[in-house]
Order: structure tokens, then C-alpha cells, then sequence
């Protein structure tokens, strides 16, 4: 058996062969590499069993013991994992040493030694048993070579070295407190200076902890000034709808900011600059919305400006508190561009800057100093862009097309935190708008933070969902009951479907590491990864007529897009020299010499183009302009697109002729949920929304009829960035929620963030998991 983890506490930094493993981090850094390497918690589960008996075989039944405790793993999550940790230990060189070993029908060993970079050197009588105890000092020790634990000779000998170094440890303590309480000038929690200049380091922050613990859904926090309160969206728990909750940091209950009324939705609040009101916003009936005004101690509510009919609405403070900074709004007072709203006089002001026809600027954001403008533009496939806040030309700040999921700036006006999906979760980023470089917060499944303007007190949503497949019948126009397919404790999505009903890709973390998975439906014992690519989830996998191959969008290792041809039942997996510098998406425009992309050119448009891939390079056929997703429909012959400037639904012919262009839905589907619809072979267009009272909804959408409306499922959400259909549309293939919720986090981000900052350019999002 391997050691329990409770007998033995390595170091935070070791070293096995001629790598550094940094295990709070799970981070792998090799010799010559470029960057570390980040392992998933499963994968850093395994090493850690393998590592306390370096040289020793660990079984497979072992290591699921250890690291998949009380459920029942497949093999091929164990297998992952050991891929992922061979591949970490890895150079780039074909004779890369070997680091752990298979033992054919039993289980795994490390082969390379395990040495502790800070432990001192073991005392003699414990040498043949455990490692010697940490030091308690900060200086830095030589390494001690660890051992395998002893089966039962040494136990008793253990037993007092370790009565004798615990007494040793807590002499050390009481010295070194005794020692530190005659110095002048005390160290303060995070740290601090005494009197000969030394640091006294103290603790690291504190986890985040979550102030809510419902079962439902509380989003969109905002911070008080001063960092004492947070308010928040909360789902009504006696009807649809939602209200404006304020909670202080601490454990204190929750109070209403204001009441309600029935079959209405507050939601967005947006604390004051002087920590006096909360502007919020009213959805109602028929499309009706407001921007309202509240004290936020409570009291009467003042009506600030209508926002009938938008999508994606967006305002905040000005920094004197006098206005509010508004991004695009579409609906009946729709506007391209971030204006100002006067509070007093209810003037608008727009801001002089250059945008496009087909951009949409959206979360605009005074930076605390009033000097700058931070703004995501085109939020569906988005980035942050920075101008001065009197207005001018725009600058890019990020570069990744990403899907961020809200932001905000700390306090000194230059570093941003934002929250962005990476693979199959949400992660919180701080990028400094100065050098460029960025950190990981290390805060899992994080999204829509908030900053306090005084004390750096971080707000944010903190959302652990995990979504399965399902296959849903459809029987005239009507779904039926969902049911599940591949039952696994990971996050599924964007299954699609192949031509020939019986193929089926998508994305997953089912093992531990975000993957491309296949399966033959007719075989569920057929269900493997598709090893030698990162797939994106920005957009699905697309099939070729034949079911043969597939087009994938992902990264290569340096976190460059590429497009992916795999043919997953040969697993062969080859990126192809498409003639664009940012390819987002590709599919296949009716046979497999053409090709459709959709990119981003050189003057920051989105462009859907027609390539013949049988020239070299690639030729160009045709090209339409600002265009945010692409399906080809089989049974027309015609080119499905979405588009960035509007909602709706919009159809081409094959070539992409400028003359065969015409909106085929006004409505359908919105802006933000653009990838949440598909075509079947047949010609079937379905589409997945969700209200308030249902959480996934189905409506087939029809060029010459008003669709009817299903709800599919009224608890469980589904995730909007990719589905399929049978080809003669007699079923769905989608992800649900089988567990969700959300809840609010808090934590004081620290002044001086430790881990180094990264390049945007390069590894800004490369983060397997």
C-alpha cells in the first residue's frame, strides 16, 4: 500500500530527476522549457502518490483509492492523468527522459529520485525511515534525499524522533517569539520592516470564502467603497424573477435593497462612488426595462433612463457620481458607442471615439483616477480596449478573442482584474494596462469580479457547475424527456453529431484534462480522448459529409489558434495551413475541398470566408463581413451566419454571393447567445434560449411561420456554446446542468501579487484543465 497522506508532509518545492514541482501551484517547470506547466489537481494527486515511494510500483486500485475516492473512476481517467503528468515531465527533445514507468497489468512507478530543495539533512537514526521534519527557520536548507516509508521495523524508533522533533520545533517557536517581541517595530499580518531593514514575511491571504450558500443562482456583485458590502443579484425563491440583495463581507443575513414587484427582475446593481445609492436595472413584461436609483441604506427609488427592449445592457458611475457611463444599447433606444447620462439634467453626452459599424462596446468603466475608459468590445467574441476618458483612438489590450465574463479595476487605476473561460471553467486574470503582462488570481471557476475602490476587497461569482450530455427526442416541432449519455463527473459540451446519426464529438474534462472525446454510439465502450490536440470551446467541432474527419478549432504550444483536421477513428490529428492569421472557426462548405473560416483580419473585423484548399496556398472564393458564427446547411446548400452587430439569423449561398444575402430571423438568436443554435441535415433550424421561467427553452425556427416555443427543461440550464441534431431532426444532442448554482465569493486581493507575471501575448490563456 502507499503511504497515507497524513504520514508524511512534503515540501511545497521539490525535485524529481531534474525537474522543480512547485505542488501549491501544480506547477512543473523542465529544464530549458519556456514556461512551467500547469497540472490538473487528479494528475498532481497521482505524482503525489508516486512520489512517496519513488522506485516502488503503485496499483491502479491504489492510486483510485487515494485519488478518486468514493466513486468509480474508468480506467482512462488514471490513464490521462499519467499522460498529462509524462507530457509535463517532458522536454522537447524525442529522447526525453523517462520519468514513470507502466507496469504492464498492474499499476505506475517513479523511476527519477525525489529530493526536498528546503528540508535540512536527515539525523542518522532517521535516514532508513520517514524524511526529517520541516525547518522552521526561512534560511535555505541542503536537500535530503526522501526514502520509502518502512513496512513495521522502524515504527517505534519513528515514534520518537518524532516526539523529539515536535518538542524541538516548539522550543524553536517559543525562541523565535520571544526573539521577534523585542523588536520596535512589529511585523503586521501581511508583513513588515524591523529595525535592521530585514522582511518579516507573514501569512499568505486568506482563501476566498463565499458569503452566500443558497441552492439558486446569486450574481453580478458590486462592492462598497469602503469594502464593508456587497449587493448582489439573487434569484427570487418564491417567484420567477430576481431581486437586489445587500450582505456586508462578514457572515451577517441579507436584506433586500428594495422591493420587487411581481413578475419584474432587478438586476445589474452598480454601487455609488460616495457608497450612498445603487443603480440598478427593472426587466419587465413586453421587453420593458429601466435604469433606477436607490438608497442604499433604502428608501424612495428615482427612475434614471429607459432601456426598452436591450440586450447586453451595460452603465456605470462617472467618478464624481454625477452621471452614468453607458455602453451600446440596442432595443427602442438603441445607440452604437459609449455615451455619459447627466443624473440631474437626463442630457446625454456621446464619447468622440472611432467604432466600426459592426462593433458593439460593451462594460464601460472609468478608471478610479478618471482618467481612462476600459471597455469590453463585441463581448461575444471580445476583448478589452482601453481610451482616455475625453475620448480618441482606442487601444487593444488584449489580444485572444476570449470570452470574458466581467471585470473591474483595482484601485490604482492600472491593474484590471478580469474573469475569462479557459477550457471548461471560468478563471479570474489581473492584467496590468502598463507592461502588458498578466497573473492568474488562482481562483477556480471564478467570473464577474468586483473591487471595492479603497481596500481592494474582491467580489465575485463563484460558479462550479457540471454539465452531462443528453439526447432529447423531438416529435413534431416538440421535445420530449432528456436523457443521459456517458454519465461522468465532469463538464461536457458542445456535442456534435455526425452525418452518418451514429458518430459523436465533444469537449470534456471527464479525466482531468480538457480534451476532445469520441465515441461510436452504437458502442459506448467506444467512448476515448483524441489525443494531440487543445480544443477551444469558443466554437464547436464540425463534421465532414462523409463522417470521416473533423474540423476543430484550438491552440498549438504557442498558444497561436489553429485549425485542427482529425479523423477520430484513425486518431490522426493534422493542423492545416489555413491562409489566416487568427482563424476563430472552420467547417466544411459541402464537400471537403472547401472550406469555410471565420476570422479576424487585419483591420479587427470578424470575416466569414470561402476557401478552395485544393490550391496552395488556399484560394479565396468569397467573403462576408462581420460575421460571428457559420453552419453549412446540407439540405439548401446555403450558409447560415450569425453576425456581430445584431441578433437574428442570416442565410448565403454556397459561394457567399453578395446578392443571395437575407435575414432569415430578426430575433433569433440574440447577440450573446449566438452559438446556441444548429441546423440538421434536413434543413431543421433549432434553437435553445432561457427565461426566467424555464431554464433551457426550444423553439425550430422557420423562414415563414413565427416558431413555437417548447421549454425543454425547466430547472436545468444548458450551455450556449455548441449542440447538434439528428440529420432528419428527430432528436437533440445537448449539455445540461446536472449540478449548479452559484454563489458569491469574497478575498482581499494583495497589494503586491507574488507569482510572476506572464506575457499576454504568449501564455496569457494556455491553461490546461
Amino acid at each position: 500500500m502507499i503511504s497515507p497522506a497524513s504520514e508524511t508532509t512534503p515540501a511545497d518545492v521539490i525535485l524529481i530527476g531534474e525537474c522543480t514541482v512547485t505542488l501549491s501551484l501544480r506547477e512543473v517547470v523542465v529544464p530549458g522549457a519556456r514556461r512551467p506547466r500547469r497540472l490538473t489537481p487528479k494528475a498532481l494527486g497521482v505524482l503525489k502518490a508516486l512520489m512517496r515511494v519513488p522506485g516502488a510500483v503503485v496499483s491502479r486500485d491504489e492510486l483510485f483509492a487515494e485519488v478518486w475516492p468514493d466513486t468509480l473512476p474508468t480506467n482512462d481517467v488514471l490513464t490521462q492523468a499519467v499522460t498529462q503528468l509524462r507530457k509535463a515531465f517532458s522536454s522537447d527533445d524525442e529522447g526525453s527522459t523517462v520519468y514513470i514507468e507502466t507496469i504492464a497489468k498492474t499499476g505506475y512507478r517513479l523511476v527519477q529520485p525525489v529530493s526536498d530543495a528546503v528540508r535540512p539533512p536527515a539525523p542518522a537514526a532517521e535516514t532508513e525511515t520517514e524524511p526529517a521534519a520541516e525547518a522552521t527557520h526561512n534560511a535555505p536548507a541542503p536537500a535530503a534525499t526522501w526514502t520509502p516509508r518502512p513496512r513495521s521495523r522502524w515504527r517505534r524508533v519513528r515514534r520518537y524522533v518524532y516526539l523529539a522533533l515536535g518538542l524541538a520545533m516548539a522550543i524553536a517557536l517559543l525562541v523565535m517569539a520571544a526573539l521577534l517581541s523585542q523588536r520596535s517595530a512589529p511585523a503586521a499580518a501581511g508583513g513588515g520592516v524591523l529595525e535592521d531593514g530585514s522582511r518579516v514575511v507573514g501569512s499568505p491571504p486568506r482563501p476566498y470564502r463565499l458569503i452566500t450558500a443558497s441552492a439558486g443562482f446569486e450574481t453580478y456583485p458590486t462592492v462598497s467603497p469602503d469594502g464593508s458590502q456587497v449587493a448582489y443579484e439573487a434569484e427570487n425563491s418564491t417567484e420567477d424573477g430576481s431581486n437586489i440583495k445587500l450582505q456586508t463581507s462578514g457572515n451577517a443575513p441579507a436584506r433586500l435593497l428594495a422591493e420587487t414587484p411581481a413578475g419584474y427582475a432587478d438586476r445589474f446593481p452598480n454601487w455609488s462612488p460616495d457608497g450612498r445609492e445603487i443603480a440598478f436595472a427593472r426587466f419587465g413584461p413586453e421587453g420593458s426595462c429601466e435604469v433606477l436609483l436607490a438608497s442604499a441604506t433604502g428608501g424612495a427609488i428615482r427612475h434614471l433612463t429607459r432601456c426598452d427592449g436591450t440586450e447586453l445592457l451595460s452603465f456605470d458611475w462617472t467618478p464624481n457620481g454625477r452621471g452614468m457611463l453607458f455602453g451600446s444599447m440596442a432595443g427602442r433606444y438603441a445607440h452604437r458607442g459609449i455615451r455619459v447620462l447627466d443624473i440631474a439634467s437626463g442630457r446625454w453626452t456621446a464619447i468622440d471615439y472611432p467604432i466600426a459599424d459592426d462593433s458593439f462596446d460593451y462594460a464601460p468603466r472609468y478608471s478610479p483616477d478618471g482618467r481612462w475608459i476600459v471597455f469590453v468590445r463585441n463581448p461575444q467574441i471580445g476583448d478589452l480596449w482601453r481610451m482616455p476618458a475625453s475620448g480618441g483612438v482606442p487601444e487593444r489590450l488584449t489580444n485572444d478573442l476570449a470570452e470574458i465574463r466581467g471585470w473591474a479595476w483595482r484601485s490604482d487605476s492600472r491593474h484590471i482584474v478580469f474573469g475569462r473561460r479557459v477550457d471548461s471553467e471560468s478563471r479570474l486574470y489581473e492584467l496590468d494596462t502598463q507592461s502588458r503582462t498578466l497573473r492568474d488570481v488562482g481562483v477556480d471557476d471564478a467570473e464577474s469580479p468586483a473591487l471595492s475602490r479603497h481596500n481592494n476587497m474582491l467580489a465575485f461569482v463563484h460558479r462550479r457547475a457540471q454539465f452531462g450530455l443528453f439526447r432529447v427526442p423531438v416529435v413534431d416541432g416538440k421535445p420530449g424527456t432528456p436523457e443521459r449519455l456517458f454519465p461522468s463527473g465532469g463538464r461536457d459540451a458542445q456535442p456534435m453529431l455526425a452525418p452518418d446519426g451514429h458518430q459523436i464529438a465533444f469537449t470534456s474534462d471527464r479525466s482531468g484534462s480538457f480534451a476532445l472525446w469520441w465515441a461510436d454510439l452504437s458502442r459506448p465502450d467506444s467512448l476515448r480522448p483524441v489525443e494531440g490536440l487543445l480544443p477551444e470551446t469558443r466554437q464547436a467541432p464540425d463534421w465532414s459529409p462523409d463522417s470521416a474527419r473533423l474540423l476543430v478549432s484550438g491552440r498549438n504550444a504557442q498558444a497561436q489558434p489553429v485549425i485542427y483536421e482529425v479523423s477520430p477513428r484513425d486518431e490522426q490529428v493534422v493542423a492545416l495551413p489555413v491562409p489566416v492569421a487568427q482563424p476563430l472557426q472552420a467547417l466544411y462548405a459541402g464537400d471537403s475541398e472547401h472550406v469555410l473560416v471565420v476570422e479576424r483580419d487585419q483591420n479587427e473585423q470578424l470575416t466569414l470566408s470561402l476557401f478552395d484548399r485544393r490550391a496552395t496556398p488556399w484560394a479565396r472564393l468569397g467573403q462576408i463581413d462581420g460575421v460571428s458564427q457559420a453552419r453549412f446547411d446540407p439540405a439548401g446548400q446555403r450558409v447560415l451566419f450569425t453576425r456581430l452587430s445584431a441578433g437574428g439569423l442570416w442565410s448565403a449561398d454556397a459561394r457567399l454571393s453578395p446578392e443571395s444575402i437575407k435575414q432569415v430571423s430578426e430575433d433569433r438568436p440574440t447577440r450573446w447567445r449566438y452559438r446556441a443554435w444548429t441546423v440538421a441535415g434536413n434543413g431543421s433550424l433549432d434553437y435553445l434560449s432561457n427565461r426566467a421561467d424555464c431554464a433551457t427553452g426550444f423553439a425550430r425556427i422557420s423562414d415563414t411561420r413565427e416558431p413555437t416555443e417548447y421549454c425543454l427543461d425547466p430547472d436545468r440550464l444548458s450551455t450556449s456554446n455548441g449542440f447538434s441534431a439528428q440529420p432528419d431532426g428527430s432528436a437533440l444532442y445537448l449539455p445540461l446542468a446536472v449540478a449548479d448554482g452559484a454563489d458569491i465569493g469574497v478575498m482581499t486581493l494583495p497589494e503586491s501579487p507574488r507569482p510572476t507575471f506572464l506575457s499576454v501575448s504568449n501564455v496569457l490563456f494556455w491553461k490546461g484543465k
